[in-house]
């Protein structure tokens, strides 16, 4: 009976440490997927990104564009425009093909002729036919859609002409790491990763608390004295569980646009999830943050922080360890003393 509750507190802990362990390990790759996520959810790849603007005006004048009616509605306007260039036109090639012709004396004689057997005048009065007839041509389906083509053409030309100077290659590299196609496949990939992390960190601590407090009750409902393997056990598990503490992430910070929403061109335009900051921190990271500030104040709160939260507490157990085994007369030295008996307020 002896060596078997032996064995079962031996178990017990392992069961601690290993998940201990496992949590841990998870914390820290979500830690560095949450990272990951916020960086590629940077709102200097999105709001402030001329890359993304570009697609989303790209496709609101190819909208446009295919919206755009060249002869609805405004025929008479346009037979009206046609009419008053073409009567310039002709103006100025009947000028231009007589200075061209004065210079010479062939000119002069085909100018001659055609002055003889030419009406200007008699060809301005078709001018409402030549319209007419453009207009006709204008307005088939073929002549809009060649016109509509031509001009998606020049916009696909002028956004490629636009492009963004920032380096990208972190978020490239961070995509390309997931092994994914594109950033939507990237967060999409990674929220599934942290979801999943964060189910077997949930389980495997309720686990962990529960075997420890299996490992306590155990010895609380012993009326025999505590045995010194039992004690080994028992501080062995607060350690386990102190590390687990203070090396997991215990806060998020984090700064966004969840949602910014505004209509251009009558096309609604959305910027969702634009990280500002962000910066996830377990116990000894804040404390290296701290301890690294070169503001004194910034350290000495660094100090203070990881001398309660890390320092005290494993000072305490190592001081009751040694105190309750009497190791090298342990039991009078006042520090050990002090450790054991009067640090519990601090």
């Amino acid at each position: 009976m002896k060596h078997l509750k032996l064995i079962f507190s031996l178990l017990l802990f392992l069961g601690v440490a290993a998940l201990g362990t496992q949590i841990i390990i998870r914390s820290k790759e979500n830690q560095v997927n949450k990272h990951k996520f916020a960086e590629i959810s940077h709102f200097k790849y999105g709001l402030f990104s001329v890359d993304a603007w570009k697609e989303k005006l790209s496709y609101i004048v190819s909208e446009e564009i295919e919206r755009l009616s060249l002869t609805r509605g405004n025929e008479r306007e346009i037979k009206k425009h046609l009419e008053v260039q073409l009567g310039v036109l002709i103006d100025k090639m009947v000028e231009k093909m007589k200075k061209e012709n004065y210079k010479t004396t062939e000119g002069w004689f085909k100018q001659g002729l055609i002055d003889s057997f030419v009406d200007v005048k008699e060809i301005k009065k078709g001018i409402p036919e030549y319209a007419n007839a453009i207009w006709k041509e204008m307005s088939s389906p073929k002549t809009e859609k060649q016109i509509k083509s031509m001009l998606k053409e020049k916009v696909e030309v002028y956004i490629d002409k636009t492009f963004d100077v920032k380096d990208d290659s972190l978020k490239g590299r961070i995509i390309s790491s997931l092994g994914v196609a594109d950033e939507q496949a990237a967060k999409t990939k990674l929220t599934k990763m942290m979801k999943d992390n964060y189910t077997d960190i949930s389980r495997w601590s309720l686990i962990m608390v529960i075997l420890a407090s299996l490992l306590f009750l155990m010895e609380a409902f012993d009326k025999k004295p505590l045995k010194q393997s039992q004690y080994f056990f028992l501080t062995l598990t607060l350690l386990v569980l102190l590390a687990v503490g203070v090396s997991t992430p215990m806060i998020d910070m984090e700064a966004k646009i969840s949602d910014l929403k505004f209509v251009l061109f009558d096309h609604p335009v959305e910027f969702t999830n634009q990280v500002l900051y962000f910066q996830t921190k377990s116990i000894m990271d804040v404390f290296w943050i701290m301890i690294t500030h070169k503001e004194l104040q910034m350290k000495f709160v660094g100090i203070l922080m990881v001398c309660f939260s890390v320092v005290f507490p494993v000072f305490k157990i190592l001081s009751s360890l040694a105190y309750y085994y009497d190791y090298c007369g342990a039991r009078k030295y006042k520090v050990v003393q002090f450790f054991v008996m009067k640090s519990g307020k601090w």
